[in-house]
């Protein structure tokens, strides 16, 4: 990194804040701080290229090797990605005056002692969480604002009288409340520095169950999960990525491009984060539903259940024996075996897979009907080969297509009736559709349990080439043991020893063998972060509880913000779809509207929903709501581009207009868990008149931290 004289640089305004006696302890930490830098990169620099370079290995040590790799190159671009900025401020405490600084990571000198202590530690929670009301045993707290790897600006603040005594700069604005003006970007802003105590006790909450954290616009949701999932990441060893990891689900592909740098900021690289589409293959071109009462029907956890009895058709053992011929006897298999064959398969098993299992079973029953004089492994080979009972095994159970179940679902009447007996006959008909694969959101639920329940068919297929080419090469292996042991003339006879199993095993070389690429959105995760939680169906719920057999979650939603209503409360809405352990933290400060738009926003909502959770703003703009006509947009946007040299605004209800530098053009739906310096609203009139509209035109009027901007009129300037 590039050392400076000084880590502050303070305008002329602030100068005072410049005084040695106010910022002497803070030079001689920076100081350190950057010798420690400098000497932990070029460290883990040497120890990356050493792994690099070291020899190939096969097996458990290729993968440890891979993993610290992995493990060396995160660190060492975390350690690149901040210079002096790691550190985020200090504390005192009343009992000790030496300052404790805090920083996104921890670092030690070259003598162990500790320079910054890692924010989600037991030790930094203070520097988060201390309030005038319960101060936690500190005198007093400074906050640093970094502007290009220097201080512009920090803010002190005193718990105690005795802190006054200490060396302070005490401002009539703190930290947090000047942050919120700053003009916003592209991407999330980083706000690690100013979370305040309300939403430190939800990030450091347990995560055994389902934490919701409800909060109307402006609370800091999205802030507190994103940071929630780098805080158990750290503290619970059970979310560590070789027990499961942390999925992050967000409601569109806005949203990812929103927050995607906010948890490699924080140290956290391995988090697999997406929207529900993306958990499906088909989702990437899945329409909307166009019937209301199909997507109703298809939202239903019991309907997306039927999943289950389509696959459970496929799996029923015959009713009648046969014969099966060997060179040595001529074998009976009756209905009873195949019954122990289909009872012999592990409960859970995807279906394609499970037919392995059926099939050794059987082979199991018929070795053991052979003399015992005949080798197994001869005959077991002979039964692979037969090809009168692999078209039996093949009848009794075939493999699938989970895309074809689905399919097959919405085409064939009466596999539907059998699969979901409750559906009246007007339900059969309007799920049935001509093209049963023109996929809607609405299918997306039962394609992944489908592939959930009957594994992906490829997959099946690749293991299955793996194993035939794996046993090719053992068997290739053992014939040339063989006849190295039949040429070794030495009179210890070392040859013999070859004949050890796994010896031989060493030997096939696995390098060559074909793979299975993971899916890394399949889960099993050990805790799910789920943003607007309250748009989620019945049905799209499953989808996450079948990847998450722990139910450890994070839902964070509002129910004000449901666009098609949510009438029960959080704990009946999650226990009903299958959750058992549900705890509720509300946020209901607004940090981020200001209360000029708040006050034209709050009764946009009760309107439809009077007892909507909204937040109380914690700051004015001095910025009124402008209303205008839809013929000004282009001027107004204009002017908004000249005045502002940073910042980004959004269009929201206008289709026709075309995005440009800093502006975009969203719908209300897509614009939920974004934030703009300036949102310009068109026509909100024409959102509708049902919840939805009012739902739409809420969450659209609340995007802005400046200024709102609402435009009536059909004219458009051309």
């Amino acid at each position: 990194m590039t050392a400076t004289t000084t880590a502050f640089d303070l305008p002329d305004r602030l100068a005072s804040k410049g005084a040695e006696a106010l910022i002497a302890d803070d030079e001689r930490r920076f100081a350190a701080i950057a010798e420690s830098l400098d000497r932990s990169i070029a460290e883990l620099s040497v120890r990356l290229d050493a792994e690099r370079r070291s020899p190939g290995r096969a097996g458990q040590q290729a993968l440890e090797r891979d993993l610290e790799i992995h493990r060396l190159t995160a660190r060492l671009r975390a350690l690149r990605r901040y210079g002096l900025d790691l550190c985020l401020g200090r504390t005192v405490g009343i009992d000790d005056p030496h300052p404790v600084y805090i920083g996104r990571f921890g670092l030690t000198d070259a003598d162990g002692e500790r320079l910054l202590i890692d924010w989600r530690s037991p030790a930094a929670e203070p520097f988060f969480a201390a309030t005038h009301a319960h101060p936690m045993g500190l005198a007093s707290r400074r906050r640093y604002r970094w502007t290009r790897g220097r201080i512009t600006d920090y803010w002190d603040e005193v718990f105690t009288p005795d802190g006054l005594e200490s060396r302070v700069a005490l401002d009539d604005q703190s930290a947090f409340i000047a942050s919120l003006g700053a003009s916003r970007s592209a991407r999330m802003r980083d706000v690690l520095g100013t979370i305040q105590a309300d939403q430190d006790a939800i990030i450091r909450a347990g995560s055994r169950g389902a934490l919701v954290v409800d909060g109307g616009p402006g609370t800091g949701k999205t802030v507190v999960a994103l940071h929630r999932t780098a805080y158990l990441l750290y503290s619970d060893p059970r979310l560590a990525r070789q027990h499961g990891g942390v999925l992050v689900l967000g409601p569109s592909r806005a949203y990812l491009a929103y927050v995607d740098e906010v948890l490699p900021r924080l140290g956290e690289e391995s988090v697999q984060i997406c929207t529900l589409r993306d958990l499906v293959a088909e989702g990437a071109t899945a329409a909307a539903e166009p019937d209301a009462r199909v997507a109703r029907l298809k939202s239903s956890k019991e309907l997306v259940g039927a999943i289950e009895a389509a696959v459970a058709h496929y799996e029923r053992p015959p009713a009648k024996g046969m014969t099966v011929e060997t060179e040595w006897v001529d074998i009976e298999l009756d209905a009873d075996d195949w019954a122990d064959a289909f009872d012999a398969v592990a409960p859970g098993t995807p279906h394609n897979e499970a037919r392995d299992q059926m099939r050794e079973a059987l082979f199991d029953i018929l070795v053991d009907r052979v003399d015992e004089q005949v080798p197994r492994e001869l005959v077991r080979r002979e039964l692979s080969r037969s090809e009168e009972l692999a078209r039996a095994v093949a009848r009794a159970w075939p493999l699938l297509d989970p895309v074809g179940v689905v399919s097959d679902l919405w085409s064939v009447p009466a596999y539907l009736r059998e699969c979901a007996p409750w559906l009246t006959a007007d339900e059969l008909g309007c799920l049935q559709r001509p093209d049963p694969r023109a996929w809607t959101v609405s299918d997306l639920p039962f394609l992944d349990l489908a592939r959930q329940r009957v594994g992906d068919p490829d997959a099946a297929r690749r293991s299955r080439q793996r194993e035939v080419a794996l046993a090719a090469q053992q068997e290739q292996m053992a014939r040339v043991v063989e006849h190295l042991i039949e040429s070794d003339d030495s009179e210890l006879k070392l040859m013999s020893m070859l004949r050890g199993q796994d010896l031989k095993n060493t030997l096939v070389d696995e390098s060559d063998l074909p793979t299975i690429a993971p899916d890394l959105l399949a889960g099993p995760f050990a805790h799910i972060v789920v943003d607007e939680a309250q748009e989620l169906t019945d049905a799209e719920w499953q989808m996450l509880l079948a990847r998450c057999p722990s139910r450890s979650f994070t839902i964070v939603g509002d129910r004000a913000q449901a666009r098609h209503g949510l009438a029960e409360s959080w704990e009946e809405r999650l226990t009903r779809v299958g959750l058992d352990r549900v705890e509720l933290a509300a946020l209901t400060i607004n940090y981020r509207t200001p209360r000029e738009i708040m006050s034209e926003a709050e009764p946009v909502i009760r309107q439809a929903i009077p007892n909507a959770n909204v937040p109380t703003s914690v700051r004015a703009s001095g910025v009124p709501v402008v209303h205008g006509s839809a013929a000004d947009l282009g001027s107004i946007l204009e002017s908004w581009l000249a005045d502002h040299d940073e910042g980004i605004a959004c269009v929201i209800g206008d289709p026709d207009f075309v995005p440009v530098p800093r502006v975009q053009s969203l719908t209300p739906e897509l614009s939920k868990g974004l934030e703009f310096d300036l949102v310009v609203l068109v026509d909100p009139q024409d959102f509708g008149t049902e919840i939805s509209g009012s739902v739409d035109r809420y969450v659209a009027m609340t995007r802005a931290t400046q200024q709102l901007v609402i435009l009536t009129g059909a004219s458009r300037p051309a």
